[in-house]
């Protein structure tokens, strides 16, 4: 790759070096990055020093200043542009790329549409049932689509960033839907309910 994934501060680099250097053995060693998974908005990060010559064909390898950085490929995307750096408080990654919420995702990854007649059902009951109940909370209910059996609803409204809308959508949404809708297996919540600024706690209050 022509250009680096990660940049690190030269003073970063000299810290992973000393730290390196004690590794037992002569092989060379070098530093192991991943993303371990998220916490809140941000990424989880592993660092590991593994032998450089156990490099992975799925890990790309970068050389930063005489220390080999062993990235896997998986990774590249997430890390892209970020820069490890050395604080009081030890390495800190500092990365412009923000995990997609699982909501989020799961709205990218619907399949299906609003055609057919389960969809037809489903709209008319979001209507005519669901809507006039939580509307006096501001809430809405909207199908975004219908993917064999399975709904995919999005929240508006005041139940967008609600604490209590996944209350509201499996004891109350998803009850009414299913009752009405035999064959209807699931209901999927796919509303980014981080951006919510107008929650039913804040809706609700006289």
């Amino acid at each position: 790759m022509s250009a680096k994934v990660l940049t690190i501060a030269s003073d970063a680099v000299d810290m992973i070096i000393s730290l390196r250097d004690q590794e037992p053995g002569d092989q060379e060693y070098g530093l192991a990055i991943e993303v371990s998974g998220i916490r809140g908005a941000q990424f989880q990060y592993d660092l590991s020093f593994v032998p450089v010559e156990d490099q992975a064909e799925t890990q790309i390898r970068e050389d930063h200043d005489g220390l080999a950085i062993l990235i896997p490929e998986h990774d590249v995307e997430k890390l892209s542009g970020a820069s490890l750096e050395l604080t009081p408080q030890g390495l800190a990654m500092n990365n412009p790329n923000l995990p997609q919420s699982p909501t989020m995702a799961a709205a990218t990854e619907a399949r299906g549409d609003l055609t057919g007649p389960l969809a037809e059902r489903i709209s008319i009951i979001l209507t005519e049932n669901v809507n006039p109940a939580i509307a006096m909370h501001g809430g809405m209910a909207e199908l975004v689509s219908v993917d064999g059996t399975v709904a995919f609803l999005r929240l508006s409204g005041g139940c967008q960033g609600c604490g209590m809308a996944q209350v509201t959508l499996r004891q109350g949404i998803e009850r009414i839907l299913r009752e009405s809708i035999p064959e209807l297996s699931e209901v999927v919540d796919v509303t980014d309910h981080a951006s919510g600024d107008d929650p039913y706690y804040q809706a609700s209050k006289k």
